[in-house]
């Protein structure tokens, strides 16, 4: 088993995600199988209780895992499909570890830090590193992992370092290297591989970021100061695409010192894996690497959480695969739904007005997920704004549900339709939670992880459908509590509104479409989170396209077997 341990940095949100990330995909141009996993020192046992506005977006995995944003990189740079086992939280293994000691697993002995939760880390570790994460079922030969500094964490990674042997882990450590008055400041790397060495992390190699490609001087700098060689210091500069990163990190060297750090040169691949990897190299550099003057493609996302735009990520990730494939450049424009609902009009006037603007010059309207009541009636006017102007329109999660309440408001005269979220007690509540819910216990009772739709028949002529390759069934992530009224199914068909899709058993929506529209699509799942940058998501790829006046392109690709065409 071979470990590359990604840590440190003087500030959050340096990079140590994509860096991974790039750092695994390396590898994976060599023919090897990569796994990845995410260490995170806060006692929540997972991402779904925590605030999209602090923490990010929770990305959810294909067994239902909420988890971490750094496991959507991992997955949209690796192509491989992770378990909530790849998230490992310090409530996960302070729990594991207590109940061990209530079944008396222990016998008697009194349970310390070190050695009982170090050793859990350790094993978690070695166990979760075997699961296979791609379609072959085999083992992967190398696990990258990511840690924020926590003192168990950091102890049980400088055992697990011994135990493996120096030519099995490989430790990367990142850092940041400011600019102040036109100078490249290194004190705080320093300080940093300093508490890094004191704890018994050694680095092999010390990633640097900074805004600008590093002076050698500074490297010279960062190389005597930390005790490593010059070659060890890899300058990462801001560059134009994130998706670009691999390419400078192989270009500063860093997969020479992977090969040498962990005797891959040893290590026997089959041909058909080499080839496979080259492959994958070449298709990388050729997809990230955007034609000069690429024609603009202006996207608006209304949502309640712009504030922060990691609460968005994959959804921002899937806009630029999806641009990328239709080779167009992505603007996007946040709005806040709050500034587009009538009251902030004498509110804040300029708000009001901007937010409605910044609508009015899209190309593409996309209304995402969220929960809670605020904003909703913002989310309502604009998915009647993009209805009846046949600009196209994509409404995820609660995006498709404001479509069917603004539908069932101004198509069948259901005046005040509304969800179960927003007015419990409503007469018109076209919106329900979910009979199997819980509405005492709040983390993992949601409707999680992949889920099969059915396409109903004489739905041929589905956009989605047909983006998706024209099969019967597709599969997707859900993460949701409330959904489409059954009891007004019948009624919202009756009045014009297209329920393409539904779930397994015939009575949940999964879908929505609008048959005289360029593109009106609202869907249950979060399709999102299974776009990856060489394989977006079809029903991503559909709304841009059509923003994009290239949708019949994609379609024709996908009859043909260039998408996906129902494969995640």
């Amino acid at each position: 088993m071979k470990v590359v341990l990604v840590n440190g940095g003087v500030i959050s949100g340096v990079g140590k995600g994509i860096i991974a990330s790039s750092a695994g995909l390396l590898l994976k141009t060599l023919g090897l199988r990569v796994t990845a996993q995410k260490l995170d020192p806060y006692l929540n046992t997972d991402a779904g209780l925590l605030n999209p506005l602090e923490h990010g977006e929770c990305f959810v995995l294909a067994d239902g895992g909420e988890t971490d944003l750094d496991l959507g990189n991992y997955e949209r740079y690796l192509g491989i499909q992770l378990s909530h086992d790849s998230n490992m939280t310090t409530g996960k293994i302070y729990k594991l570890v207590i109940d061990k000691e209530r079944r008396g697993d222990y016998l008697g002995k009194t349970v310390q830090v070190v050695p009982h939760i170090t050793d859990a880390i350790q094993e978690w570790i070695e166990r979760v590193a075997k699961i296979p994460v791609d379609d072959s079922g085999a083992e992967p030969d190398v696990c990258i992992s990511t840690d924020l500094e926590s003192g168990p964490f950091i102890e049980a990674l400088v055992q697990l370092r011994h135990r493996l042997g120096p030519e099995n882990f490989f430790n990367i450590g990142v850092s940041y290297v400011p600019i102040i008055n036109g100078e490249e400041k290194t004190k705080p790397t320093q300080n940093a591989i300093r508490s890094m060495r004191s704890a018994g992390l050694i680095p092999d190699a010390i990633a640097c970021r900074c805004e600008r490609p590093l002076d050698d001087g500074t490297i010279h700098k960062v190389a005597r100061s930390c005790q490593v060689e010059f070659e060890q210091v890899i300058g990462v500069r801001d560059m134009e695409t994130i998706y670009q990163v691999p390419l400078l990190l192989e270009e500063q060297g860093l997969l020479k010192l992977l090969r040498k750090g962990l005797a891959l040169d040893k290590h026997v691949l089959s041909p058909d894996m080499v080839s496979k990897g080259s492959a994958l190299w070449d298709l990388w550099k050729k997809t990230v690497v955007p034609e000069q003057h690429l024609a603009p493609v202006n996207i608006v996302l209304v949502g309640k959480y712009v504030a922060l735009e990691d609460a968005y990520l994959s959804v921002r990730k899937s806009l630029e695969h999806s641009s990328m494939r239709c080779k167009r450049k992505l603007n996007l424009i946040w709005v806040d739904s709050e500034h587009l609902e009538h009251d902030m009009q004498q509110k804040d006037p300029p708000k009001y007005h901007n937010a409605w603007k910044a609508v009015c010059e899209a190309q593409g309207v996309l209304v995402p997920g969220g929960f809670g009541s605020r904003g909703v009636e913002g989310m309502i006017e604009v998915a009647k704004w993009a209805r009846q102007r046949k600009v196209p329109f994509l409404g995820i999660c609660l995006g498709m549900q404001v479509a069917v309440m603004e539908y069932a408001r101004n198509e069948m005269g259901l005046k005040g339709a509304t969800s179960e979220e927003i007015s419990a007690h409503a007469e018109n509540r076209v919106i329900v939670f979910m009979p199997e819910g819980s509405k005492e216990q709040m983390g993992g009772t949601m409707r999680l992880g992949t889920r099969t739709s059915h396409f109903k028949p004489g739905t041929e002529w589905s956009k989605l459908r047909a983006i998706y390759g024209g099969g019967d069934v597709v599969e997707e992530r859900h993460r949701h509590r409330y959904e489409v009224n059954p009891d007004y199914i019948e009624k919202l068909e009756e009045a014009g509104l297209s329920l393409t899709a539904l779930d397994s058993q015939g009575v949940r929506v999964e879908c929505i479409e609008i048959k005289d529209h360029p593109f009106f699509v609202g869907v249950q799942a979060h399709p999102e989170y299974t776009s990856k940058v060489l394989d977006p998501s079809p029903t991503y790829l559909g709304f841009v396209a059509a923003a994009s006046g290239c949708l019949d392109q994609m379609i024709e690709e996908a009859s043909h077997g260039k998408g996906r065409a129902s494969h995640f």
